[in-house]
C-alpha cells in the first residue's frame, strides 16, 4: 500500500487515540484510516477533522467503531476540540440530515443504535460531516470532516472484524 503525506497524521493520531496494544492496519483510505486490535478485540474506521485556526482543547477526530465479542458493531464516537457545556446541545449534520447526540467532557456519541447507525449509512453517501456543540464558556463550535474514504475505510474494518469475535 502506498502512503501519501497526508496519510501520515492518520497513522500517528490512530496511534495516539488506541490503547497501546498491538494494532494492524487495515489500510489508509483518503482521509479515513481502518485499524484492527486482535488483542481486544475491536476494530475502527477514524479521521481527523479538518484544521482549524480555532481554539482546541484536544485534537478531534471521528471514529466508527466494532467490538465482535460484545456484539457492538458501527458506533460512532467524536472526540471534540474543545471541552463540552454541561449541556451541550451536539448535532451532527451530514448532507441535509441532521443528528441529536449525547456527550460530555470532550466526548460525543449517538444516544442509541438507531442514531449509530443512521450516522453511518448517511456518511456513506455523504460529502463531508459536521458536528456541533456549545464549550463550556457557552460559545457554539463545529468540527468537520471530508467523508472521501469514509466507505472503504468502515467497509474494511468491519471486514477486518468479521472473524475476530468467533
Amino acid at each position: 500500500m502506498l502512503m501519501t503525506k497526508a496519510a501520515l497524521p492518520i497513522l500517528a493520531l490512530a496511534l495516539l487515540a488506541a490503547p497501546l496494544a498491538a494494532r494492524d492496519s487495515l489500510g489508509v483510505f483518503s482521509d479515513w484510516g481502518a485499524f484492527r486490535d486482535p488483542g481486544v478485540p475491536r476494530c475502527y474506521a477514524i479521521a481527523k477533522a479538518a484544521p482549524s485556526t480555532m481554539q482546541r482543547d484536544y485534537n478531534p477526530y471521528a471514529s466508527v467503531g466494532t467490538w465482535p465479542k460484545k456484539g457492538i458493531r458501527g458506533q460512532v464516537h467524536f472526540r471534540m476540540s474543545r471541552k463540552l457545556a454541561t449541556e451541550p446541545r451536539i448535532q451532527v449534520a451530514i448532507g441535509g440530515k441532521r443528528f441529536a447526540m449525547t456527550g460530555g467532557g470532550g466526548d460525543a456519541w449517538a444516544p442509541d443504535k438507531a442514531t449509530d447507525a443512521a450516522i453511518v449509512a448517511a456518511m456513506r453517501s455523504g460529502k463531508s460531516m459536521t458536528i456541533s456543540a456549545t464549550d463550556r464558556a457557552g460559545r457554539r463550535f463545529s468540527n468537520t470532516y471530508d467523508l472521501a474514504g469514509a466507505a472503504t475505510a468502515l467497509d474494511a474494518a468491519t471486514v477486518g472484524c468479521a472473524r475476530l469475535g468467533q
